[in-house]
């Protein structure tokens, strides 16, 4: 069966990666190998010819074993080092490699340590096998890739030196095993002494020679004399005849050990650009910048004189300023013809698009783009935050905001001062609403008259009211959610609130929100435009504003077409049309490098990660979170309708004894289902999502941690509710989980533990408290949801710490569910400010002590405020 990699997908992790392959009999089987020994898989990857249609992700590690394959079989004297071989992860390969890093899961992950972790990996896989195997290192490579040739033991050097005559000095060595084992070099000519008693070892040593001498004419002459066993001094010429031919004579066997500026191509005359070298009067997306061209050697101007020099010189190598340059008459003469394209003002916009590739006059040529001194510094300011000044947080602030979040405020603030549009994409957890509130805050305090629309899921409606009460209690706030269009088109004509909050559906369908010009528009879980031809996507972003902010957790993953349609509402033309942006991709991927799209869209999205210490020195290991939904109308309509059927029926009960005790614990159980779903409360099996807020912040929440390919624990009191919430959590995640139930065996639990603990990706796994409370070690998920509360603090941490344990590596995020103004909001208040009743009260006896409540102070718990 024929296996289609194009959909393959590598998700990398801090320390490696994971497969995430198609369900695929074929495709399962090279799964499991990936899964049970990665490196083995990838440096088995590197000894097959890469296809350009396997998908970005897996391309890149298909790149990435064929580097290290590249790396082995250039390392000198192989067969001596054998299983003590090493292979050292050199700077140039590092850089390509990052720079055709794709956008993917997990790719902030994948850094210079990541990778030379990834070579040493990859080494112990070699030199096991060599270790285990009695052949010579070039036929193990030979049975590996009949094609594949391995350096022999003989090396040229090629140094500089300080002889005006002669300045370039030549030496051929070969290697030697000492008698501590180690690799030495000597001089060939010692070869003769060495081996005069055995012609044969010789003739093998130097058999390598005759091809060598095929490929460069100077090496032939040199071979021919014998001055080759001795050292010798070149001209500039000679050492350039000798530098050309590099590539045919390391593909003869040869490794060729030579300065730097020649392997990294420093010495080649290249044209730069120089933008913004002088400060802007005033800096937006129009603002114009200088654009100087000028040509460089290794980042340094050459002068008038400089060219007329090289000209003068004959073709070859010459001393410029100190450094050697390489000489081409025509390509010189070609790069002082496309000067004259360059020169004089463009506008900020049109930098960045010609620092990313997009722009029409840097298609065709290779121009180096340079930032001035003015620009460079703001866009250094732009990607690192903390270099802004330490801002002052507004009065109306009732937060202390970590550092990581002031610098956070203090970019935002930046960014709207420079009108440009701008993505928080912090990582789950660690606040971006209180930043967003913060420069919300302030905005107010600048603007009085400011008007700003939010536009959130339904799910989070709630949560921002709560968190905008709690933090900045000064901002106004108008509610455009749950009324008939027409009713909400009032409400807005009729409010003067600061901040004005309101749903993806309502903003698809209030053509008035289009109508006016806001002075900032904020987008929560910005992902719900991430589809550019959704009629959601067009119409948000056709909302006239001032300025922009997008918040997620998530903002490009392995979609570019997401991030074309993020960028299309922040700053919109900086990546072009549609069909512009298809085509620049289709070059980036041809190319193998999204190093200049990175570079242009950077200053733009401010990113931090949990696991970034160095950011977030002091985070806890434990975030909790209070999520707060609001009511659906229908479990509006049955909570009230609940709450007057307790009312009656306490009246028909007496106060005391068992009876009373049994109708408490039932009705609240009761108002627990409505707040759940109502088809929990009714006995359906509908389950309409729309129906329960509870269930839309689920599939939010899981969206991201599906994008980040984490995995989470949802806990519940009901075991009812288990498979409507398995039914909804395949669908988000796009594969099953699992589902433990007091109904599983104990045996069947622990089997079910281990497969969540596996290397296989299993999303999720949903338990009661009583079957999963206690006892199982589930450190493979990093999020926890409290769907439903337990109003015993000791009970849900017992539920928490399935996760948050020894063993587990990464910070804990738990998410706990309450529904606004229901029992549940006023019991998670009343736990909060009374930590003596959290702790003896509800700690002993549970949901008990509702019971002895008198039925006044009953009613007013269960009754659903305004």
């Amino acid at each position: 069966m024929q296996i289609n990699r194009a959909e393959y997908q590598i998700v990398f992790t801090p320390d490696g990666y994971e497969p995430y392959f198609p369900a695929d009999p074929e495709a399962e089987k090279e799964a499991e190998r990936f899964r049970s020994t990665p490196w083995k898989a990838a440096y088995d990857l590197g000894f097959a010819p890469a296809d350009p249609t396997e998908e970005s992700t897996f391309h890149w590690l298909h790149t990435l074993a064929l580097s290290y394959i590249s790396a082995l079989t250039k390392a000198p004297a192989l067969e001596i080092t054998r299983e003590q071989t090493q292979v050292p992860l050199l700077p140039d390969m590092a850089a390509r490699l990052t720079d055709a890093l794709p956008f993917g899961i997990g790719t902030q992950y994948v850094t210079e340590e990541w990778l030379q972790n990834a070579f040493e990996q990859m080494t112990q896989v070699f030199c096991s096998e060599i270790s285990a195997s009695d052949q010579t290192v070039a036929m193990y490579f030979t049975e590996k890739l009949q094609d594949l040739r391995i350096p022999e033991r003989i090396f040229f050097h090629l140094v500089e030196s300080k002889s005006e005559e002669f300045p370039f000095a030549f030496l051929a060595t070969y290697s030697t095993r000492d008698g501590e084992n180690k690799v030495r070099h000597h001089p060939l000519s010692y070869a003769l002494t060495e081996y005069r008693q055995s012609r044969d070892k010789l003739l093998s040593l130097l058999s390598c020679l005759n091809r060598t001498a095929d490929a460069c004419p100077l090496i032939a002459e040199f071979v021919a004399s014998g001055e080759l066993f001795h050292p010798l001094q070149l001209t500039a010429q000679e050492a350039y005849e000798i530098l050309k031919c590099v590539p045919a004579i390391e593909e003869a066997g040869i490794s060729c050990r030579l300065p730097d500026w020649w392997r990294r191509k420093s010495n080649s005359i290249s044209l730069s650009v120089t933008i913004g070298a002088q400060n802007a009067s005033l800096l937006n997306l129009d603002s114009l910048l200088t654009m100087t061209p000028s040509l460089t050697v290794d980042g340094e101007k050459l002068t008038q004189a400089d060219i007329r020099k090289l000209l003068a010189q004959s073709e070859g190598l010459a001393l410029i300023k100190g450094k050697w340059v390489e000489i081409d008459h025509e390509k010189l003469r070609a790069l002082l013809q496309e000067m004259e394209h360059y020169g004089g003002d463009l506008t900020m916009m049109e930098a960045l698009r010609m620092q990313g590739g997009l722009e029409a006059k840097d298609k065709n040529r290779d121009v180096e783009i340079t930032s001035g001194a003015y620009y460079a510094g703001l866009l250094d300011r732009l990607r690192h935050p903390a270099k802004l000044p330490s801002p002052v947080i507004p009065e109306t602030v009732h937060a202390v905001l970590r550092p990581y979040q002031s610098d956070g405020y203090a970019w935002l603030m930046q960014m709207a001062s420079l009108g440009f549009g701008a993505c928080l994409a912090d990582d789950m957890g660690l606040g971006k609403t209180l930043q967003v509130l913060t420069y919300l805050a302030e905005l107010q305090s600048q603007q009085p008259a400011a008007r700003v629309l939010l536009i959130v899921p339904a799910s989070l409606i709630g949560n921002w009211e709560k968190e905008a009460h709690r933090f900045t209690p000064d901002l106004t706030l108008c509610i455009l959610h749950g009324l008939p269009s027409a009713k909400l088109s009032q409400q807005l004509s009729a409010s003067d609130a600061f901040l004005t909050v309101t749903t993806y559906g309502m903003a698809t369908r209030m053509q008035e929100l289009r109508e006016r010009t806001w002075d900032c528009v904020v987008l929560d879980e910005a992902q719900a435009i991430k589809n550019p031809g959704t009629q959601q996507s067009k119409a948000v972003r056709k909302i006239p504003a001032h300025s922009r902010i997008a918040m997620t957790g998530t903002p490009i993953e392995n979609n570019l077409s997401n991030l074309w349609s993020l960028f299309d509402f922040l700053n919109k033309g900086l990546l072009g049309t549609s069909k512009e942006f298809d085509a620049y991709v289709k070059s980036l991927q041809e190319k193998g490098s999204y190093a200049r799209l990175k570079r242009m869209i950077s200053p733009f999205i401010l990113r931090r990660l949990k696991t970034d210490k160095t950011i977030i020195s002091d985070l806890p290991e434990k975030l909790e979170t209070t999520d707060y939904v609001a009511l659906s109308r229908r479990q509006i309509v049955l909570y009230n309708k609940e709450v007057l059927d307790l009312t009656q029926r306490l009246e028909q009960t007496s106060e005391d004894g068992i009876a009373r005790k049994g109708l408490v614990l039932q009705s609240i159980s009761r108002f627990k289902q409505i707040c759940n779903h109502p088809d929990q409360y009714l006995g359906q099996d509908t389950y309409d999502l729309k129906e329960s807020g509870k269930m839309q912040l689920l599939q939010e929440i899981c969206e991201t941690i599906r994008d980040k390919h984490e995995r989470v624990l949802v806990f519940t009191q009901y075991s009812e509710i288990t498979r409507p919430l398995d039914s909804l959590l395949k669908e988000t995640f796009g594969r099953p989980g699992l589902v433990i139930t007091g109904k599983v065996p104990v045996k069947d639990r622990t089997r079910l533990v281990d497969q969540f603990n596996g290397d296989a990706y299993i999303p999720y796994m949903i338990l009661t408290i009583k079957a999963g409370g206690t006892g199982l070690n589930l450190t493979k998920a990093n999020h926890v949801v409290l769907f439903d509360r337990w109003w015993n603090p000791a009970v849900e941490n017992q539920a928490i710490d399935r996760a948050f344990r020894i063993g587990q590596t990464r910070d804990v995020i738990v998410h706990k569910f309450i529904t606004q103004s229901t029992i549940e909001e006023k019991i998670a208040e009343m736990i909060e400010s009374k930590e003596q009743l959290a702790r003896d009260v509800i700690g002993q006896s549970g949901e008990a002590w509702l019971t002895e409540m008198s039925n006044q102070e009953l009613l007013n718990l269960v009754k659903l405020e305004a």
